[in-house]
């Protein structure tokens, strides 16, 4: 294979139940598997996670929901982020729970549906006054079954956005108990709340999505987490050619490394249409032989080439983009420091061509 991911099976379970443990009796667990399961494969993750209890689980639109029915998949489904008028028939064929937006959308949920509240995030969900809410859906013909919301700095603890947005998302559910309407589910918490136990946030559902994948996202002005969960996924590429350049010798496009001295390099299969981001040329890393090996020049379509030099690498030999060998880790987010983005968009950026590999 030119280039592939391992996504240990084990380690998404324990990570589930860590989660679990975390959270107890407080609230149910709804693992978030959108994006393809930030790129671990959604149908495969999504069967280990039912076998090992979880309930419910979410992604973003009507087409990632249909795909798991057809595999199989039995848990409850939410739809996250699609309430189209072409999808709706869908809905109800496949038991695919929907996210409401917005009050206009009311009148055509026919099914038990989640209404989403912007507290302040600015972006999807219903952002009236509580009571014209409350008003909206009395009127309204389809259940509601679940009220959430979404934080927009849930992990800056120094500003005041989360506890504005959890006062404002509580005026709106003590709203609709004033009308004698209590809806089941109550969520407001992704990862890291759960993981920095912000407890006031959680709600009786919580919703994690990173953290089941092995990550939690440091969070400003807080403790240190008190959930340790493990990277799941281990990215690799194999090694095309070996060759050695002389001191002066330009590498990649535009020439963008210059040999500084004699250099053995070595030519790996995959590249940005891998998603191996662009950001990474000439600064990022890989694993070879266990040692820690730099990108020099500039990343390209399929291809990127590496400093091997005193590595012992052959063509045929695989390194390691993303994962550990032996006591030198790179995981998503040294990744997304080097390249000046976000771990998500580094797990999420793994394309679709580089062949999920299954382990225990």
């Amino acid at each position: 294979m030119r280039s592939w991911v391992e996504v240990s099976r084990s380690r998404i379970a324990r990570n589930f139940h860590a989660v679990r443990e975390l959270v107890g009796d407080a609230a149910e667990i709804l693992p978030v598997v959108k994006a393809d399961a930030y790129r671990h494969g959604a149908i495969e993750v999504s069967r280990i996670l039912e076998t090992e209890g979880a309930k419910w689980l979410a992604v973003s639109n009507t087409e990632e929901g249909i795909a798991l029915r057809q595999a199989g998949i039995a848990a409850r489904i939410l739809v996250m982020a699609d309430f189209l008028p072409e999808e709706r028939p869908a809905l109800a064929e496949f038991h695919l729970t929907p996210v409401i937006h917005s009050l206009e959308d009311l009148p055509a949920a026919r099914l038990p549906y989640h209404l989403k509240i912007d507290s302040g995030m600015g972006r999807l969900g219903a952002r009236e006054e509580p009571e014209k809410i409350v008003r909206a859906v009395a009127a309204a013909p389809g259940h509601l079954e679940g009220l959430m919301t979404h934080f927009a700095s849930a992990g800056n603890y120094e500003s005041p956005q989360t506890d504005e947005q959890i006062a404002r998302f509580n005026r709106v559910v003590a709203a609709f108990h004033a009308r004698g309407i209590s809806p089941k589910y109550i969520h407001l918490s992704s990862s890291i709340p759960i993981a920095y136990r912000r407890i006031a946030a959680w709600g009786n559902l919580v919703r994690p999505g990173h953290a089941i994948y092995g990550y939690v996202s440091p969070a400003r002005a807080a403790a240190a987490p008190s959930l340790v969960v493990k990277p799941a996924l281990t990215w690799k590429a194999t090694v095309l050619s070996v060759k050695d350049l002389e001191a002066g010798a330009l590498v990649g496009y535009g020439g963008m490394h210059r040999a500084a001295r004699p250099m053995r390099i070595a030519v790996l299969a995959a590249g940005y249409a891998d998603g191996i981001p662009h950001r990474l040329s000439d600064r990022g890393k890989v694993i070879a032989k266990g040692k820690l090996a730099p990108i020099v020049g500039a990343v390209s379509m399929d291809l990127t080439t590496i400093d091997a030099t005193g590595t012992g690498l052959h063509a045929g030999d695989a390194v390691t983009l993303l994962g550990s060998e032996g006591s030198v880790s790179i995981d998503a987010q040294q990744i997304a420091r080097w390249a000046g983005t976000i771990s998500y968009s580094v797990l999420c950026g793994i394309h679709a061509r580089v062949k999920r590999v299954y382990v225990d």
